[in-house]
């Protein structure tokens, strides 16, 4: 074995009170880099939620909720119920709107539903911006969705007046998307541009 030329350094005889203090050390720069973090770097709950807060500089805005709305039909005194509602950004702006179905509060039967888009910026209340099923079409709305900006569902009608209103015998799936200022409704009946 060689021999250093060196003198002996007393920091090479380690001992337990070194490597309390270089812990020590350690973790005082660990927690000072911690608090030295940018706004960026703490964890979110999902990445499209900081991307919108990160691009308005607030937190993301709640969809509008259906529950204290007045929808455009008549019920005769009978109330209206928000049978299904569901959020999404249809429009790509950022924030969410809701798409209602509601039908009038009948104790019986199978009331016709209507279908409403709603939208609502800064602290306004709620606004029906798109009627996309008309209560007076008389049809029944069922699996409904909303999902990538697409909204999807079963319309269930009636082929004539003698067709009892507890069984209809028609039935169309209809899927509705934003496209440029309109939402344009696909069906096995073709497309047809509902304008706002």
């Amino acid at each position: 074995m060689q021999t250093s030329a060196l003198p002996d350094l007393a920091h090479t005889d380690t001992k337990p009170v070194h490597w309390l203090a270089t812990a020590a050390a350690m973790a005082a720069v660990v927690a000072a880099a911690g608090l030295l973090q940018p706004d960026g770097a703490t964890a979110t709950a999902s990445a499209s939620e900081h991307r919108t807060g990160a691009r308005h500089g607030a937190p993301p805005a709640a969809a509008p909720d259906p529950a204290g709305v007045v929808f455009p039909f008549d019920c005769s005194g009978a109330g209206q119920t928000v049978a299904d509602s569901a959020p999404g950004d249809l429009d790509g702006d950022g924030r969410p709107e809701t798409v209602a179905v509601v039908r009038c509060a009948a104790g019986s039967g199978t009331p016709p539903s209507g279908v409403y888009v709603l939208t609502q910026k800064g602290g306004a209340a709620p606004r029906v911006v798109a009627t996309l099923v008309d209560p007076a079409q008389k049809l029944t709305v069922t699996d409904f969705t909303v999902r990538d900006g697409r909204i999807s569902a079963t319309l269930l009608g009636y082929s004539s007046a003698d067709v009892p209103r507890c069984c209809p015998d028609e039935e169309e799936s209809a899927l509705w998307q934003w496209k440029g200022n309109a939402f344009v409704r696909s069906s096995s009946a073709g497309d047809t541009a509902l304008s706002v």
